[in-house]
Parts: C-alpha cells; structure tokens; sequence
C-alpha cells in the first residue's frame, strides 16, 4: 500500500488548491511535518530494500493494476487534473491520463531488457581471460520535484521508472496543484504498493529541496525554471547528490517551401496554443522560407481565430483553458507589451467561450512583425504566443532556431523526410521531429530533456531508467591464473613482453604483428599458469 508523508499536527496546515480557471476551491491538502522527515527516509529505505529484491515481473505487476485503475477512472482523473491546472478535461485526458496509461505497459514490459544483468564482450586479445557483466542496482530513494504544467504525466513517467528500475519514491508537486498529488497517491495505492515504498510530500520547494539533501535523498529529478534548476544544483553539488534537470524551452519550428502548409498551421496551433502555452516543449517561435510565408501565416492566422478559450472543466467543446498561475498570466501580459511597444502586430487571437472573467485566460494569440530583441523570441514565454517570421531559406532558420541559450525541442516541416532528417541533425536540441511537435514526451520510448540551459540528464526511454540506477561492473578471470602479465616482478623480459603486446595490438604491418604475438605468448603463457607467485 502507498502512503502520504507524515502529516503536520497543525489543524491550520493545509496547501489549497484553486481551479485558476474558476476562482472555486478544489480541495484543502494536509501539509507534511517537513521535522519528521527523518522518520519518512527511515520509512521509505526500509521499504526499497525489499521491493529490490521482486524481480522485474513481480513490480511489473504493480504496474498493471495502475494501468487498470487509470483506464477504469480516467475520465474522473482527467477532470480533477482540469480542476486543479486549468487546462481543458480533454486536454487533460489526451496529455496527461493517457500517456501514464501509456507508460504501465511499455515501462512494464520493458524495464527487465534495459536492466537486466548482462554480458559485456572483450575489447582486445591480450584480455582474453577476462570476462565481463553489466550490473545496474537501484540508487536507493528517489527524489521527484514536479511542476504544475503537466501535474499528473510528468511525475508520474518518472515514479513509473523510479518503481522498475527498485526504488523508493518522494513526490513533491507544484503548490498550484496538490489535489493532482493526492490523486497519484491513490492510484499508486489502487496498486497495493509496500507501505513506506511511495510519499507524497506537501511543502514549499525550498523545504523539500532541503529535507532532501539534508538527509542523504539518492539523486533528484526536478522538473521546473532554469533558476531554480540552478540553485537545485548548486545545492545538490555540495553533497555530490546526482540530479536530472528539465528546464526550459524556446522551442524553435521551422517551415520549409515545400511543407504541406495545412498540416504545418494545424500543428503550430496545437503545439503552440494547447495547454494555455504551458508545455517546455511546446512552439514558441516560427521561422517560415519567405516563399511561403504569406500563404503559411494567413493559414495559422484563420486557424488562430477559429479557436476558443474558456474554462474546460465540463464544456468539452472548447480547446484550451486558463493558464495555471496569476504569476504566469502577468509574465506572459509582460512579453506581449513588451513585443508591441518594440513593434510586433497581432495576426489573429481566439474568441473566448464562457465565462472567463474569474479566471487567468489570455487569449491565443499570433505575432508577425517580431524582432530579436522582443522577450517573446529572446525568451521564454510559457504561454498562447507564437510569432511567425520570414527567413531567407533553411540555413538561415536553422542559424535563428539556434540562436537560444535554451535547446529542448523543435520540428522542421517538410514533405522531404531525408530532407528534413538531415536538417535536424544541425539543430541544437535534445528533440527534433518532423512534421510534427511536443507529443514525444507521451512516448515512453523516446528520451526525454535538451540542450543548453534546458536541463541536463534524461527521463523517459531506456536513458530514463538507466538514470534511475548506478552501473555495476563484475569482472572475474574465466581460467585461474597466477598473476597479469603486469604484475610485480619487474624485469627486462616484462618491459620486452610489454612492447610486444603493444606491437601485437597496434603495430603496422602483418609480419610484424605475427611475430610480435609469437614472441609474446610464451612469457603471457609463463606469467599467467606456471609462474611462481611468491618469487
């Protein structure tokens, strides 16, 4: 069974969670007692020890009866997700339940091939009696610290990996968004996890990041600002605890003269609009060759008007809701000023639907006339802003999508797949696609971070779960032996030995090499069976 942390004793010590598109509360959350959190690590190491020793199959178990508790109550989580962010139920549904659904299967099904001991091969002659194995073992407990983006997928991918991979899991989520918390806490306990294996920790970041490295947390995974993600690692260097970063984006798509341009507009307006803007990996910035600039930007300008904005908690016929936090409402106002004062020209926004007055809503909004010196190219905006600019050809959109000191995604459109699989291997980010945008963070099999100031490390994939664990190598003698062929005594005939082994492997010539290795195998033959260990 799952288990919250300890909670606090005060009566009053509750985090409250606003729908920001309504203003309504959607549920007080007790606050953890962060001075017990030494009795949380005692709890949760305890637990991890023996859920290391289940084999792959057995936690993969627990797994699937996750997978059957989302399927079962999905459309109730993807409305509790739309309470709690602000995004739309549908959205929620698309972006967040079904890719954790997603997730059970493939991490279940894939973990014990991607973590399994296994043989490595020999990389030169002269170790032909050495053989060698891949050990990977659990780091321990695993910190996760989420952001209120994606609330419920992106913690959840990670605690997925975290439970195959044989660790223990503490989940710290946004304070926007602790019913999300709570409602992770209960499909894990749907599973019937260990008690003490899983705890969700209710406090302030800075709180969390504390306790956690106060007390000896095995590595954290944050996902969040590129400031924070800084101090988290200036922290984290001071006990050389290991950290997985996933900061930023100022994602970059490109369009080419001859992409399909219905196609690329209806992809600009769901990458750059869904999810109020809020998605790291989401279009920011469009860069479109000039001879097909005016027919792609009236295109994404009629698509853009097309569009509506409202509160999606119950009306599933809207397409995208509030943003998540009154702070990003005015960061996004602020980059919008900013772009009109320096000259930008608004193309098209949406229309709103329902009652929106509550709420932190901004409309979907396109830009043409930008400049590099407006904040919504030179930065990151996290909301619904695309600017559209004309370049010369493809050299000049690549030179101007890697232009950014943040590198996490970006697409080139174009009917020329080697075309475009060429292109994206000039573009500075951690992920390219083609004729398409943002969806690889729902595939559990594709590595998921970038570039740059947007993160360092992995989740997601087979590097998602290699992160999750120390590598061990075992290493032994296939037949016994006296002694290496370097070891002590010294002698003339060992430095000999020595420069035939290093003709033998890498001298020029055939004849050289042969003879090189017929002088050599008596002594190796000598050193390793016969030799005398104690002379």
């Amino acid at each position: 069974m799952s288990q919250a942390a300890a909670l606090s004793p005060e009566a009053n010590a509750t985090t409250i969670d606003i729908n920001p598109a309504t203003g309504e509360t959607v549920s007080q959350v007790n606050n953890t007692d962060i001075d017990n959190f030494s009795a949380i690590m005692t709890s949760a190491r305890e637990a991890q020890q023996a859920w290391a020793q289940l084999s792959f199959k057995q936690r993969g178990e627990y797994l699937k009866r996750m997978e059957a508790y989302l399927a079962e109550n999905a459309e109730e989580l993807a409305l509790l997700v739309s309470r709690s962010n602000g995004k739309t139920q549908v959205d929620a549904l698309a972006t967040e339940v079904l890719p954790c659904t997603l997730a059970c299967q493939w991490y279940r099904k894939n973990a014990a091939k991607i973590l399994s001991t296994r043989k490595r091969g020999g990389g030169s002659l002269l170790f032909f009696n050495k053989q060698t194995s891949i050990h990977y073992q659990p780091l321990g407990v695993i910190g996760i610290i989420s952001p209120w983006n994606y609330p419920l997928s992106i913690p959840f991918g990670e605690i997925l990996m975290a439970l195959m991979a044989g660790n223990a899991i503490l989940l710290k989520v946004a304070a926007a968004t602790p019913a999300v918390g709570v409602a992770i806490e209960n499909i894990l306990q749907a599973a019937g996890l260990p008690d003490g294996l899983f705890h969700h920790v209710v406090a302030s970041g800075s709180q969390t990041a504390n306790a956690f490295f106060a007390h000896g947390v095995d590595k954290v995974f944050f996902t969040g600002s590129v400031d924070v993600g800084k101090q988290l690692m200036a922290q984290a260097a001071e006990t050389l605890t290991p950290i997985v970063l996933e900061l930023g984006g100022n994602d970059a798509m490109i369009v080419l003269e001859d992409a399909d341009l219905a196609r690329a507009a209806n992809g600009a307006a769901w990458a750059g609009y869904q999810n109020a803007g809020q998605s790291c990996g989401g279009v920011e910035r469009i860069y479109v060759v000039e001879s097909v600039y005016q027919q792609f930007t009236a295109l994404l300008a009629e698509k853009t008007r097309t569009l509506t904005h409202g509160p999606g908690t119950h009306e599933l016929n809207v397409d995208f809701g509030s943003l998540t936090t009154a702070g990003q409402l005015r960061t996004v106002e602020q980059h919008m000023e900013d772009a009109l004062a320096k000259g930008a020209k608004i193309a098209a926004q949406s229309a709103a639907k329902g009652n929106t007055e509550p709420g932190y809503f901004y409309p979907a909004t396109l830009l043409t006339d930008v400049t590099d010196d407006m904040l919504v190219v030179r930065e990151e905006t996290f909301g619904p802003i695309l600017s559209v600019t004309p370049v010369a050809n493809a050299e000049e959109a690549i030179a101007r999508a890697n232009d950014s000191n943040l590198a996490l995604t970006s697409s080139i459109w174009t009917k020329n797949n080697k075309r475009g699989r060429a292109l994206a291997e000039q573009l500075e980010t951690g992920v390219t696609t083609i004729n398409d945008h943002l969806y690889t963070h729902g595939l559990s099999e594709t590595p998921w971070g970038g570039w740059k100031e947007s993160g360092i490390g992995r989740s997601h994939g087979p590097e998602g779960l290699l992160e999750m664990v120390n590598t061990k190598v075992v290493n032994w003698d296939i037949l016994p032996s006296k002694r290496n062929l370097w070891w002590h005594p010294h002698t003339a005939e060992t430095h000999g030995a020595l420069l035939n082994a290093l003709q033998f492997v890498a001298g020029t010539g055939l004849i050289n090499k042969i003879s090189s290795g017929l002088k050599l195998m008596p002594y190796m033959i000598k050193k390793m069976f016969f030799d005398n260990p104690s002379k």
